[in-house]
């Protein structure tokens, strides 16, 4: 797959934040492109999707209320906001684009075509 490039992460304490940030080719016609997340030992999962063309945003249960994901068209890079950070935020960030499925809220990592190496995360409590 062709690799997307993901920037911002570091070590924080619990508490901080961190804005992520993820060149991407983006179009107000993209249906979705979204931020998942895996730790060691762990499954990858969903944490939050956008869809530029319907201006839409979904988040997993767990970030929702803390994190923000947005898009900038004009820099061709989407972010996502990390707010209030805990222990269990700790992870390597992954952005996604090149969306093939029907419900950009599910979360679905195979349903991305074009993914980025990483960038991790670690908050201390």
């Amino acid at each position: 797959q062709v690799q997307l490039v993901e920037s911002g992460g570091g070590s924080v304490q619990a508490g901080g934040s961190l804005k992520l940030s993820c060149a991407a080719d983006i179009h107000y016609s993209t249906n979705c492109m979204g931020w998942f997340r895996q730790a060691p030992g762990k499954e990858r999962e969903g944490v939050a999707t956008i869809s530029p063309g319907k201006r839409e945003t979904y988040y997993a249960d767990s970030v929702k209320g803390r994190f923000a994901i947005s898009e900038d068209y004009a820099e061709q890079t989407m972010y996502l906001e990390m707010n209030s950070l805990k222990a269990e935020d700790s992870a390597t960030y992954y952005c996604a684009t090149g969306y093939f499925g029907d419900y950009c809220g599910a979360l679905v990592g195979a349903d991305f075509a074009t993914w980025g190496r990483g960038t991790q995360v670690t908050v201390s409590s």
